[in-house]
């Protein structure tokens, strides 16, 4: 079954996108776990391997349920080619090597993952790359920090766990004039909320594990964009590095682009009403929320994104001791540092999720020993405030 994607809405593309059903007939996407595959004669094998022949040739890189994946995901980011990886961090490397070398520059957001400052800080150097960080929202700082040997921008937007946001136009305008590249980790909107491409964007980052499965099930990541740079140069580092998806992972994440929007705007919804709430309690400081009309740039997220997300954070008076005690309170809230799940999930992001950056990176990142952070799942929102009041109250 091939549709016309042009002439198909979101949901109609996260439901039906990339399904090719065999001679069985079949209406769910099937599973192909094989290592690999048999061809017709010698002639064709030989052809599969030169490239001159599509077709499967070894599941590292090559898989029908995977392939379905790719292709449902690169139609819901608009994008023309989607490679597939293990994990999130699998993809943001294969995006790096497979596009950066030796002597290149990579100036980066501060407010990035944790992980992700150490790959670009620690391996991506080792590799002879270099990275400068930059506050995220200060466009005069990335003028400043290109070099000639610039050849990639990346940034998270939102940012984890801040929800601090870029724009991602002037960004995208300011790069493709240094003739740099524009990545953007779209995992905390999905293309549900934001499509990075439409604004000028190169490359769409995924950690799949988060809203794309949306129960918390597999691990998994993607890169969305072109045929040159993904679905050659992005796809030539997988080919032969290896770092690949499993057909499992791959199909229970097609079932979690079925219901992708949906999901979306009840996260959205649920992590506004939960943001209104904390920010008039008398124990929090402060609340980090696109939604809020207090946010710094809620003006830029209404503009570039359909709707909020469902990540809140919110500093509490006493720094970490009062920080754990609330999270040490919750009876309902998952503690755990994965976030993208129908549950909630609290966790403390100076001690997890950024605890492997000095007190210095911690600092300019704005991650504080106050600062909790809530993915907002699909409970009845009075429950997650009530379980929040245990330790606030």
């Amino acid at each position: 079954m091939d549709l016309e994607l042009d002439d198909y809405g979101f949901d109609t593309l996260a439901i039906r996108a990339g399904q090719h059903r065999t001679a069985e007939g079949e209406h769910s996407e099937p599973i192909f776990p094989t290592s690999s595959y048999v061809f017709a004669n010698a002639a064709e094998a030989a052809a599969r391997f030169a490239g001159s022949q599509p077709g499967n040739i070894y599941s590292r890189f090559t898989n029908p349920t995977v392939r379905t994946f790719e292709q449902r995901l690169a139609a819901l980011e608009g994008g023309i080619s989607c490679v597939a990886t293990a994990s999130g961090m699998a993809a943001i490397l294969a995006t790096c090597l497979g596009l950066l070398k030796q002597g290149d520059h990579l100036v980066s957001s501060r407010a990035v993952f944790g992980t992700t400052t150490v790959l670009f800080s620690t391996y991506l150097a080792r590799c002879g790359i270099e990275t400068s960080y930059v506050p995220l929202a200060d466009l005069d700082a990335w003028k400043a920090a290109i070099r000639p040997n610039t050849r990639m921008l990346f940034i998270e937007t939102p940012s984890n766990p801040l929800t601090e946001l870029g724009d991602i136009r002037a960004l995208a305008v300011l790069a493709h004039a240094h003739d740099c590249l524009l990545v953007v980790d779209n995992c905390f909107c999905t293309p549900a909320l934001q499509r990075p491409l439409e604004l000028g964007a190169d490359i769409v980052i995924h950690s799949a594990t988060k809203y794309l499965d949306g129960q918390g099930r597999c691990v998994g990541g993607a890169v969305v964009g072109d045929a040159e740079r993904v679905g050659k140069d992005v796809y030539g580092f997988l080919r032969t590095c290896g770092p690949t998806l499993s057909p499992f992972n791959a199909w229970v994440f097609l079932k979690g682009l079925e219901t992708l929007s949906l999901r979306m705007r009840a996260h959205s919804a649920n992590a506004l009403a939960l943001a209104t709430w904390l920010e008039m309690h008398p124990a929090v400081t402060r609340v980090y929320y696109p939604g809020l009309a207090s946010h710094p740039q809620h003006a830029l997220a209404a503009r570039q994104q359909r709707d909020f997300g469902g990540i809140v954070s919110f500093e509490v008076r006493g720094g970490q001791q009062a920080a754990w005690k609330v999270i040490d309170a919750t009876r309902m809230l998952s503690i755990t540092a994965n976030l993208g799940d129908v549950k909630s999930t609290i966790t403390h992001p100076a001690t997890t999720t950024h605890g492997r950056l000095t007190p210095e990176q911690r600092a300019d990142a704005g991650i504080t020993d106050g600062l909790i952070r809530v993915a907002v799942g699909l409970e009845d929102i009075a429950d997650i405030r009530a379980d929040l009041a245990r330790g606030l109250d």
